[in-house]
């Protein structure tokens, strides 16, 4: 996957100012405040480059807020790093594609993964099926 940069300038043009702050600050948007409950099947992709992120057939209701999923699209849609903000060690969640920030990913997930992608809804971008 060829990656995308752009200069913070080209990003802030792009995006409203709270999918800047979060994907490209890693900022997190307020829980509860993006409608994140399409009624059809579709898949969820970065707003910042397009790249195929998230399914629904993967999705459920975690109740925390945020967009919740146990499993990327595909294992490379997605990558990790340390975030150690705010005195604690969480696993961070960015696009493979173009490195902008989607949330974290926790241990207390469903099967069969065990796991809980939380996303900012804001970073991403629904399209049905």
């Amino acid at each position: 996957m060829t990656k995308i940069t752009k200069t913070d300038a080209e990003w802030r043009a792009q995006l409203s100012d709270l999918a800047y702050k979060v994907t490209r600050k890693h900022g997190t948007e307020r829980a509860g405040s993006h409608d994140v409950k399409p009624t059809s099947d579709g898949t969820y992709s970065c707003v910042c480059c397009g790249a195929k992120l998230f399914h629904t057939n993967e999705k459920f209701e975690s109740g925390t807020g945020w967009p919740s999923f146990f499993a990327p699209l595909t294992p490379d849609a997605v990558e990790e790093s340390v975030d150690r903000k705010f005195f604690m060690t969480r696993t961070e969640i960015h696009c493979a594609r173009c490195d902008g920030h989607l949330g974290h990913v926790f241990p207390d997930g469903p099967q069969p993964t065990g796991l809980r992608y939380c996303m900012n809804g804001v970073a991403m971008e629904f399209a049905e099926d």
